[in-house]
């Protein structure tokens, strides 16, 4: 316990030492010891963040992206993963290692062809040129495939169709519910991993339209950089990830 308390010191430390910088001003970085306590310019320092700026709107937007992502990703993730895990077809293996394959190709690698590709669509500046590359992703893929071959016995599938399930039924009834802990963790992977995005939205997107993490790259510019305003955005922009983690992280141990 006293190991795993001193673990949890350790890795919180970061996220407070952030919300004492936000609530002072710059100045306290120079300080011999720094100050440990919260200070009294907090929300001083948040007013000044959303004036520097259009923070609501960052959110808004990343909470658009995120979401959509989310859902879609674990929708067809699942769908997929019933498909590769429990339906025979031909070419079922080598499709599941070409998918697989694309893991090991770098992001950027593909990012000059995306661009060409959303600016041929007129996609450009557009929060549908940052969904649309996310909606499924192969590690999704591999995720609920893996998880759906042990945890969905085929003597069940197969019950359901002596019932007279079709296959979209037997999806829906019950590889679904039989998929919802695995569908939490890949649920919450997938938000913090949008939500943290921050090269493909900076490449895609105009600075009047931003996500959370374009905005705190504002925040922390300039020629000497005021570090309790881009950790007050931080601090702004770590809340959501916090919530999220905190419902669903008990799907882990599950």
């Amino acid at each position: 316990y006293l190991a795993l308390a001193g673990l949890a010191l350790f890795s919180g430390f970061p996220l407070y030492w952030s919300l004492v910088v936000a609530s002072h001003d710059n100045g306290i970085l120079g300080q011999v010891p720094p100050p440990f306590g919260i200070g009294p310019n907090l929300f001083a320092n948040l007013e000044r963040a959303f004036g520097t700026v259009d923070f609501a709107k960052a959110l808004t937007n990343s909470f658009v992206v995120s979401i959509s992502i989310t859902i879609s990703v674990v929708l067809f993730s699942t769908l997929a993963g019933f498909a590769f895990a429990k339906l025979n077809f031909k070419g079922r293996n080598a499709m599941l290692v070409m998918l697989i394959a694309t893991m090991m190709v770098p992001t950027q690698l593909g990012i000059i062809p995306l661009y060409l590709l959303m600016a041929k669509i007129e996609w450009t500046g557009t929060m549908y040129a940052v969904v649309a590359p996310g909606l499924v992703t192969a590690f999704g893929v591999f995720f609920m495939t893996q998880f759906l071959r042990e945890a969905v016995p085929s003597e069940l599938i197969e019950a359901a169709r002596v019932d007279g399930c079709h296959t979209l039924r037997i999806f829906w009834h019950v590889v679904l519910p039989a998929s919802k802990p695995a569908a939490a963790v890949l649920g919450m992977l997938t938000f913090m991993g949008a939500w943290n995005d921050f090269f493909w939205p900076l490449v895609v997107l105009t600075p009047e339209d931003p996500t959370v993490q374009t905005a705190l790259s504002t925040l922390a510019s300039g020629y000497i950089q005021d570090y309790s305003l881009s950790l007050t955005g931080t601090a702004i922009a770590t809340i959501p990830l916090v919530i999220v983690f905190a419902l669903l992280g008990k799907y882990i141990i599950g």
